[in-house]
């Protein structure tokens, strides 16, 4: 099962993501959610906020741009990545 970002296409704490994302070849779904926080509803039933980006990665969700890299990094690492 894929990862799942909810992200928006001018965040750059987002960009930042998708490219480690990319960098590191792993395989997610991207949902693209509105601009107006509080009409990102799929955020806040992921997450609890509407902040973005969000990573949901099975049970796991993370919802600050340090904790998702370290975490890519971590999942990569351990040879737990999905490749494209």
């Amino acid at each position: 099962m894929p990862m799942t970002l909810y992200h928006v296409s001018w965040c750059p704490e987002c960009d930042v993501v998708r490219q480690k994302l990319a960098d590191l070849n792993m395989d997610y779904e991207g949902v693209i959610v509105p601009d107006i926080r509080p009409l990102r509803k799929q955020v806040h039933d992921v997450s609890g906020q509407y902040y973005v980006p969000v990573l949901k990665d099975g049970d796991v969700v993370l919802t600050e741009t340090d904790e998702i890299l370290a975490h890519l990094d971590r999942k990569h690492h351990s040879g737990g990545a999905s490749t494209r």
